[in-house]
């Protein structure tokens, strides 16, 4: 499916840059745009543990891409889109949808 849009990172000319994270679509409420939660985990030497932590980030969601909740997708780092966008979905790993078919 050829889309026309500007944004998007492999059909328009939107340059990303070398930052990818890999995280789950918690919310597709907005037109063009999701919210992907990622986990990391952060070492603190004075306690000698692990710390797991959670972030919310606002990303670009091109229309050939089409991420859903519950989508794990690639986000990658690209130019300020808007004031909370900077990040672009580039790739889904895991569709919800067809897991659930497969399950059945």
């Amino acid at each position: 499916m050829e889309c026309k849009d500007i944004k998007c990172p492999i059909h328009g000319n939107l340059k990303i840059h070398n930052l990818k994270f890999k995280g789950i679509v918690v919310s597709d409420k907005a037109e063009k745009s999701v919210t992907v939660e990622r986990e990391y985990s952060i070492f603190l030497p004075k306690y000698e543990r692990s710390l797991r932590n959670t972030s919310k980030i606002h990303a670009y969601n091109p229309k050939c891409i089409n991420a859903k909740t519950g989508d794990k997708v690639i986000i990658a780092n690209t130019r300020r889109l808007s004031k909370t966008k900077s990040f672009v979905v580039t790739k889904i790993i895991n569709n919800k949808t067809n897991e659930e078919e497969e399950e059945k």
